[in-house]
């Protein structure tokens, strides 16, 4: 299934990817790998993730403390937060209706 990104769910994937490559090198590809796998799941599965209401599900990632949040939208998923899973949980609410 094709995904798309909230324009804030991006910038919070690179932050991401840029803190861990500052941690250790190669660790931000490492985390990349791992939430592209969490989409792929996703989107094989759409259906099977937790929801969190308005049609949001929380997708967890392995080896990370994030989650994929997407909304399914007809043909694709709309991936809402690349949200670490420590810190606030509902800042992204405001989201679901767009950019």
């Amino acid at each position: 299934m094709k995904h798309s990104f909230h324009p804030a769910a991006r910038e919070e994937l690179l932050a991401a990817i840029a803190y861990y490559n500052s941690i250790e090198p190669e660790l931000g590809m490492a985390f990349l790998e791992e939430i592209e796998a969490a989409i792929a799941l996703a989107g094989n599965f759409p259906d099977l993730w937790m929801g969190l209401g308005d049609g949001v599900r929380r997708c967890l990632v392995r080896r990370f403390p994030y989650a994929v949040l997407y909304a399914r939208e007809s043909d694709r998923l709309y991936i809402l937060a690349i949200m670490h899973t420590k810190r606030k949980p509902g800042y992204w609410l405001d989201r679901r209706n767009g950019p």
